[in-house]
Order: structure tokens, then sequence, then C-alpha cells
């Protein structure tokens, strides 16, 4: 049950990705040229949310409810949020600090699960290393689009 539990808190938080396309503001920003091509994205998500998904379910399955298990929820919300300000609300600059505090959940949910499954610490460094240049790309787009930071209401 609890694996069930855990596939569908991380689907849910996947689902955010096709609520919150880029779309036609996106499309129409300044990237950098080191910014990975579109198709990259919805694959190496794929990847990462399986990876998140298995992790939580091994700590789960060693410790249960614990303060690694709230780590591992606070990424998750965060990580839904940023979708959500970013292409949602066009608000880069709340997205640059949600995917800032995102990447501090990450390190501290790697440091305290490494010591109940060292498997489930390491599931999440690709994790951590996709979400530094997320949070690379998320600066950069917005110091080069000052002007497009405004929820699309404004």
């Amino acid at each position: 049950m609890s694996a069930i539990i855990i596939a569908l808190l991380v689907l849910a938080v996947a689902s955010t990705g096709a609520m919150f396309k880029p779309g036609e503001w996106y499309r129409g920003l300044v990237r950098p040229p080191w910014t990975p091509p579109d198709r990259a994205f919805p694959v190496v998500w794929t990847i990462l949310y399986i990876a998140i998904g298995v992790s939580g379910w091994l700590v789960w399955q060693d410790q249960g409810a614990g303060f690694a298990m709230a780590l591992w929820l606070i990424q998750l919300v965060l990580n839904a949020a940023w979708s959500w300000l970013f292409f949602g609300r066009h608000r880069m600059d709340l997205a640059f600090a949600d995917i800032c505090l995102l990447l501090l959940a990450i390190v501290a949910y790697i440091a305290v699960a490494g010591s109940i499954s060292p498997l489930a610490a390491l599931l999440f460094v690709p994790y951590a290393a996709w979400v530094v240049l997320a949070a690379a790309l998320n600066r950069a787009v917005w110091r080069l689009n000052k002007d497009a930071n405004a929820s699309p209401s404004n």
C-alpha cells in the first residue's frame, strides 16, 4: 500500500508539468545557448520521478514516517510549486527562490537518507545534479528576460 501512495504522490507532482506547460510565453523568452533541447525534459524528468518514488519507498520501508520522509515530502511540494510559479504565474524570480529551496531540501534528504538507505540517497544524486542545472537555467532565463517576469494577468 505504501508503494501505491508514494507512486500517486509522485504522479501528482509530475502532473504539474502537464498542467503548467511552457507554452508561447516560454517559447518567446531569450534562453542561453546551453539550454537543453525541449525533448530532453520529459525523458529526464520521467527517469528522475521514478528514482524519487523508489527512493521514498526505500526510506519508508526502512524507517516509516520520520525526518527523512518529511524532507522527501517537502521536496515534492517545492518541485510541484516550481512549474506553477515559472510556467503558470510567469514568476521567474519566485521560481528561482523555490528551486533554491528545492535544492536545499534534496541535499538535506540525501544527507539524512544516506544513513537509512544508501541506495535511496544515491537515487537522489542525479536529481540534485539536474536541479542545479535547472536552477542555473532559471536564473539565466530570468536575467535575460527581466521584463517578462510577471504573472499572466498583469
